[in-house]
């Protein structure tokens, strides 16, 4: 069982996290609007505090690849392109919702699984558990400070795509 505030333990909670949300907006029956807001909220606090505290620290470790932590960065753009385009289409349940969320679901299911096979693997493997510690701590306080921001508010998605 992962240690209290691992690095690796955390960013797989939030990855679960994610996928309840993809189910959520799915439904017919839940309030899709208010799982997609969490959801934007989650996956743009998740990415800025992995590329501001987890990825740097990472590359330092030679059996960590930095090509893959690099396309993770590049994943997580693609994720957020898809995601300011569900947060653009005017009617939850329509067609282009429908599809909007299903390109979402893609692209961060993609680079959950990529980055929980690769990174997060070798991090479990290579980094001491007080270092994960470390990083979870740092993890944690930005990703708080983002929600706290609503960071995923529409306006600072596209101000992130377009950045």
């Amino acid at each position: 069982m992962a240690a209290e505030g691992d690095v690796v333990a955390l960013i797989l909670e939030d990855h679960r996290r994610m996928e309840q949300l993809f189910r959520r907006m799915r439904s017919v029956e839940a309030d899709r609007e208010g799982a997609l807001r969490e959801f934007a909220d989650l996956l743009i606090a998740h990415g800025l505090a992995e590329e501001a505290e987890v990825y740097p620290a990472l590359k330092r470790y030679k059996h960590i690849d930095d090509e893959e932590v690099e396309h993770g960065q590049e994943e997580h753009e693609e994720g957020n392109k898809a995601l300011l385009a569900l947060l653009e289409v005017d009617e939850v349940g329509s067609d282009d919702w429908d599809e909007k969320l299903e390109k979402l679901v893609e692209a961060v299911s993609h680079h959950a699984d990529e980055e929980e096979r690769t990174i997060l693997n070798g991090a479990r493997e290579n980094v001491a558990d007080e270092r994960r510690r470390e990083l979870g701590a740092a993890f944690e306080r930005e990703r708080a400070r983002q929600l706290a921001a609503k960071c995923g508010d529409v306006d600072n998605v596209r101000r992130i795509v377009e950045g």
